[in-house]
């Protein structure tokens, strides 16, 4: 059996057993969730080990310039956030280039993408151009976007 959930054990679970499990919460319910991933079993020793990690001082403050940007962008549209954005707003604001148009295209083909999970995408793309104060979403930033819904077709039939 393939290993799914972890890396560090076997499942031991039937497919019919996961399938049971994961239809507890509905796909288009999922697909209203801008943000899906699952986390990973972390070892203890990669908790205590000395590496330079963003303190939350530092991860506030990328997140508060991230929301001032957006609350001078959307001012006037009375509107506070990249979420709230409707239709129009997403073809004003979330403008891709070539790469990442290509980017998209070829994950909402294989994942077989609502349109619902593409606009989810575009905004969180333009979350994460905001954050690092980017004024144009790049490529890296729709591909980031999109590994934010790995959950998408992972263990949910078409």
């Amino acid at each position: 059996m393939d290993i799914i959930g972890s890396k560090e054990k076997q499942c031991v679970c039937t497919p019919a057993m996961i399938k049971k499990y994961m239809n507890k919460i509905s796909g288009p319910l999922l697909d209203r969730i801008d943000i899906q991933i699952e986390v990973p079993y972390v070892k203890y020793n990669s908790i205590i080990q000395d590496k330079k990690l963003e303190t939350s001082k530092e991860v506030k403050n990328r997140v508060n310039i991230a929301r001032s940007i957006q609350k001078e962008r959307y001012k006037k549209y009375n509107i506070y956030s990249n979420a709230e954005m409707n239709a129009k707003l997403i073809e004003k604001y979330c403008v891709l280039d070539n790469q990442g148009r290509q980017i998209l295209k070829l994950a909402f083909e294989k994942l077989k993408l609502s349109v619902r999970a593409y606009t989810r995408i575009l905004k969180v793309a333009r979350t994460i151009a905001d954050i690092e104060q980017s004024k144009n979403i790049l490529k890296n930033h729709v591909a980031e976007a999109i590994q934010y819904r790995n959950l998408d077709k992972k263990y949910w039939e078409n």
